[in-house]
């Protein structure tokens, strides 16, 4: 494994290795057993989306690892005035011993890593967030105690959020149902990729799609750079909201993760929300775990 660009690239093998290895480093910090496991290594990271949870759960986490996390603004960066891709990574690739990046274009990751030297890591693109998704299944897991079996339902706009719970929950072997309005299905490639697995299902109902769920997860109706569509958006998605009603057709005790932001009152109630708020929690924190696990594994 040399880089982490999008889940559909990585083994389930990778996967669960990422999995064992981030839940190893979130006991042993818990426990205050140090991991300097990236003594030296420096990573970069770029940013030409705004982060809360990313940037401060990398630069934390590299930071436990012993080594150094610098943060790079597309504004800073001669890549925003620019300055083509593939030289961006030539040059950086001799300075830094991973990068990360947070952009919109799925294309400006691989371009990275075609052109670059050093592992580079998927922040977030507009096709998918193998990081965030990661973070899920570790924390599905670690209440479970498996994946394997279990059915995770995803409520709302076929994003890049759906893109990676797809891939990332079948080649887990977990049961993948998704429930999204027409225009907002997910992305070709994936669903070529779930295309005659019986254990995914794509619907319009959400009531449907969420029936004997274990998980059940959301994202915001209206993603960055999409803020002009967002009273369309709003309209599209009534009856995708993560409710009372919703949550009886689940699992009795199922549990209900969102990757935050979240904007109660519209993709999920304040009260469902507050009432997982712990699992919600444990879900943002389990970002800075699993990115510790995926850096190690590609920087060390």
């Amino acid at each position: 494994m040399k880089h982490l660009l999008k889940l559909l690239d990585c083994t389930p093998e990778e996967i669960t290795s990422i999995l064992d290895l981030a839940d190893q480093l979130k006991y042993e910090r818990k426990h205050h057993i140090s991991h300097r496991l990236l003594e030296g290594k420096s990573i970069g990271l770029i940013f030409q989306k705004s982060s809360t949870r990313t940037r401060v759960s990398f630069e934390t986490g590299m930071f436990q690892l012993g080594g150094q996390a610098l943060f790079l603004s597309s504004r800073d960066l001669q890549i925003g005035r620019g300055e083509p891709v593939q030289d961006t990574a030539r040059v950086l690739s001799r300075y830094l011993d991973g990068i990360m990046i947070r952009t919109y274009e799925q294309k400006e990751v691989e371009d990275l890593a075609k052109y670059g030297s050093i592992p580079i890591i998927n922040g977030l693109t507009d096709f998918c967030h193998p990081c965030q998704v990661l973070a899920d299944l570790m924390t599905i897991r670690e209440k479970y105690g498996v994946l394997k079996g279990l059915k995770m339902c995803y409520i709302g706009d076929g994003n890049n959020m759906a893109n990676s719970l797809i891939v990332g929950g079948l080649k887990s072997d977990m049961q993948v149902s998704i429930a999204t309005p027409d225009n907002y299905r997910p992305a070709k490639e994936v669903l070529d990729f779930a295309a005659g697995n019986d254990a995914f299902t794509l619907v319009n109902d959400p009531i449907k799609a969420v029936e004997n769920a274990d998980v059940v997860i959301t994202d915001t109706w209206t993603s960055m750079g999409q803020e002009e569509e967002k009273k369309i958006r709003q309209q599209a998605f009534q009856g995708y909201q993560i409710n009372d009603e919703l949550m009886a057709a689940a699992k009795p005790g199922a549990m209900v993760m969102h990757c935050l932001p979240a904007y109660r009152g519209q993709e999920i109630t304040e009260k469902i929300f507050e009432e997982h708020a712990s699992e919600i929690f444990e879900e943002a924190e389990n970002r800075l775990h699993a990115q510790k696990a995926v850096m190690v594994t590609l920087m060390k």
